[in-house]
């Protein structure tokens, strides 16, 4: 007997019919669960267990990966591996273990973050809220459910880079995002190392933007084609540069523009991501890889100079307009500075209107 057609107990069949009914407590539509009882009254075992199959299925799919369409989603450049699991061996598995239950918990993102807004969103009562929590969750899910041990996460709309290690947020540092005309993209990196001194290459848009006007006195120079900036108090990256190749040539940096983390919003950039206190930043990250005097041997230098780090780092540039509040106590709203909460709405009213216009014709 395969796991399509095995049959489901009634413990079984009570777990599934309380987790689709759950889903609006996160955000979600309910799914409908009429198809069991009608199989069930028909009598048909092997069409109740296929039922139950395949609804356990569509909530593993909208649990893990959400409901957003592509356009939804546009703008959010992070691939969601949980595409790739295989959910009916998952299924199968947990099943023949007699672990439904924790299998139907486990779908959910496992962040306290998550959790902070899941608990927000079913207390909240103002419906402008709810829908900003909402879509707050949804983009919850189109990350990994399980995030790695150790990453940082930048949340640019709340001007925040945060630090995790085995599993627990260990720091929390002030950053500089991109301006409404350039925003940072939302991607996935790794961090391979940490590089003092850098040295800046300007990109061409900037080059544009200032006409290919850049005073020597500031340490800019001309060479291979291209302009560039030395090392020193002047550079643009400041003291520090994380390297984390990524197609959109976004980096995390130091910035001798240090006012500017006094503002409460704070999108000042070209895209890339300015970190507050950022050779601190650097100095944990290199925790085990490289001594403080290390650092600072180099430093002193002025040369640039790369140091790995232990592992590669995983680093999610995201986007989040509602978080848990890190004074441990509910959840924090942060201002749509690229309207992207806009566009989300925009594109749930075209597409609740396209269903009403097709459920219309469909009954006309």
């Amino acid at each position: 007997m395969d796991a399509q057609t095995r049959p489901w107990s009634q413990r079984e069949l009570a777990a599934l019919k309380a987790a689709a009914g759950a889903l609006p407590d996160h955000g979600l539509r309910p799914l409908d669960t009429s198809v069991l009882e009608d199989a069930r009254e028909g009598g048909d075992a092997e069409a109740l267990a296929s039922a139950a199959q395949e609804l356990a299925l569509d909530l593993a799919r909208t649990a893990l990966l959400g409901e957003a369409s592509a356009r939804m989603r546009s703008g959010w450049h992070i691939a969601d591996p949980d595409a790739e699991i295989d959910i009916a061996a998952w299924l199968a598995r947990a099943r023949a273990g007699g672990g439904l239950t924790s299998f139907l918990d486990a779908l959910w993102p496992d962040h306290p973050d998550y959790g902070a807004l899941q608990k927000a969103f079913v207390q909240e009562t103002d419906p402008q809220r709810r829908a900003t929590l909402a879509r707050n969750m949804e983009r919850w899910r189109w990350l990994p459910h399980r995030m790695e041990p150790d990453y940082i996460l930048v949340n640019t709309a709340a001007f925040t880079a945060h630090l995790w290690r085995k599993g627990a947020q260990v720091g929390l540092w002030p950053v500089i995002v991109g301006k409404v005309s350039t925003p940072s993209p939302t991607f996935r990196a790794e961090v391979r190392g940490v590089i003092l001194n850098p040295w800046w290459n300007i990109p061409q848009s900037i080059v544009r933007e200032n006409n290919g006007r850049f005073p020597a006195s500031r340490g800019y120079v001309r060479t291979g084609g291209r302009w560039r900036q030395k090392p020193g108090p002047n550079n643009a990256l400041g003291q520090m540069k994380l390297d984390m190749p990524n197609p959109y040539s976004v980096y995390m940096h130091d910035t001798p523009g240090k006012a500017l983390f006094e503002r409460e919003v704070r999108a000042f950039s070209h895209g890339c991501i300015r970190t507050g206190d950022a050779l601190g930043f650097a100095a944990t990250l290199l925790e085990g890889a490289a001594t403080q005097a290390q650092i600072d041997a180099v430093l002193a230098s002025r040369r640039e100079t790369r140091l790995a780090l232990g592992k590669a780092l995983p680093v999610y540039i995201t986007y989040f307009t509602a978080g848990r509040a890190q004074d441990g106590g509910g959840v924090e709203l942060y201002p749509d500075i690229y309207g992207r909460d806009a566009r989300m709405a925009a594109a749930v009213a075209s597409s609740e209107g396209a269903m009403q216009e097709t459920e219309c014709a469909l009954s006309g």
